[in-house]
């Protein structure tokens, strides 16, 4: 077992999935240069987090990886000790998960930690769970993949599911329903669509993080957005969306809503096997301008939390889909995934399953009591 201490040891753990994966023919190889930054001591996460990393070896070659985070902000947030794991992979083989589970279980324990929740990779705001159904397609960008035999391995250590996600498709051009039809007529003089104002984004990211953080407040281990996590992923994502790809919801003026949507540049990345260099970027810009994918996902979304449980809510929810429908069927987009649902959010599932929204994936949350 390797420790993450340095560079070179932090390519081979970036590294690992491809040894892993390589049978796989879903698996999208993620962009090496992306991985790497987004475990950086640059990333914003860490401002608020503490982490460390293991690579497992065997005869000389990387077969196992994980990550143990404590959170500072979650522990100010709940009172249950809990630390996490994530960035799980490895071959199928009992004693290798048996052996990375023990260092990260030894590390939390270590620094006070009562309970292990995960996965997290690394944080509740960015990828979370452990696909359980949905195997056979690739998955979306930022969002994650696994082995089959994933859930026997981590559940024969003592874990147990603690909260399913979904993630929903749904054609751009989606069937319309006429007690959706009937509610978007009511609220049309009051709600009001437009685009994100670029020209203000520093101000209007801010407004996007503080509708979210209050949206979201209420969900299982929600965590909020800090200022500098929330400008970074903006800043990030407006290099490569199209202008009415985000989309802010005001009610009488006042803004209650919005939504995200991002090209599924999974789509155009596979054969580039994680390198940008030294003509990757050239062939991904290309296909972005020229061969613009024809699915995305919509990574967030929110409503003010006051509006949950209004007929403002839902209306709100399903205007915000709807526009968001016809911007990408412009932009040659025609199934959007929109990821991750809480299996417990009712609400939402329901609006999405009216407008013909249909479950594609399931990722699994997982806990353990340390002792």
């Amino acid at each position: 077992m390797v420790p993450v201490t340095d560079k070179r040891q932090l390519d081979l753990f970036v590294r690992v999935p491809w040894l892993v994966y390589r049978d796989d023919p879903v698996w999208v190889p993620p962009l090496l240069i992306e991985r790497l930054e987004a475990l950086s001591d640059k990333e914003p996460f860490f401002a608020h987090a503490t982490w460390q990393a293991w690579v497992a070896m065997v005869d000389g070659v990387a077969v196992g990886r994980i990550s143990a985070q404590i959170d500072q902000l979650y522990l100010d947030r709940y009172p249950d000790r809990s630390g996490f794991f994530g960035m799980l992979d490895a071959i199928d083989d009992p004693a290798v998960f048996e052996v990375l589970f023990s260092n990260a279980e030894a590390w939390l324990r270590e620094r006070g930690m009562e309970r292990v929740v995960g996965p997290f990779n690394l944080g509740v705001n960015q990828e979370v769970g452990m696909l359980c159904e949905g195997y056979d397609t690739s998955p979306y960008f930022l969002m994650g993949h696994a082995r089959p035999y994933y859930h026997t391995r981590v559940e024969a250590l003592g874990y147990r599911g603690c909260q399913d996600m979904l993630a929903y498709l749904l054609d751009t051009q989606y069937q319309d329903n006429p007690r959706i039809a009937r509610l978007r007529a009511r609220l049309a003089k009051k709600v009001k669509i437009r685009v994100l104002d670029r020209k203000r984004k520093q101000a209007e990211l801010g407004l996007l993080r503080d509708i979210f953080n209050d949206a979201w407040s209420g969900n299982w281990a929600f965590v909020p957005f800090t200022e500098a996590e929330f400008e970074h992923i903006g800043s990030q994502l407006l290099l490569f969306l199209p202008k009415d790809f985000v989309l802010i919801a005001e009610v009488n003026g006042e803004p209650a809503g919005f939504i995200v949507l991002v090209p599924n540049l999974n789509e155009i990345i596979k054969d580039l096997n994680g390198r940008l260099l030294p003509f990757g970027w050239v062939k991904l810009l290309w296909r972005l301008k020229v061969k613009f994918p024809t699915t995305a996902r919509v990574p967030l979304m929110g409503v003010r939390r006051q509006m949950h449980n209004t007929a403002l809510g839902p209306g709100i929810a399903t205007m915000l889909i709807e526009e968001l429908g016809r911007s990408a069927h412009r932009a040659g987009v025609r199934v959007n995934e929109l990821s991750w649902i809480l299996d417990t959010n009712e609400g939402m599932r329901s609006i999405i399953e009216r407008i013909g929204g249909k479950v594609s994936k399931r990722y699994r949350m997982y806990e353990k009591a340390l002792g």
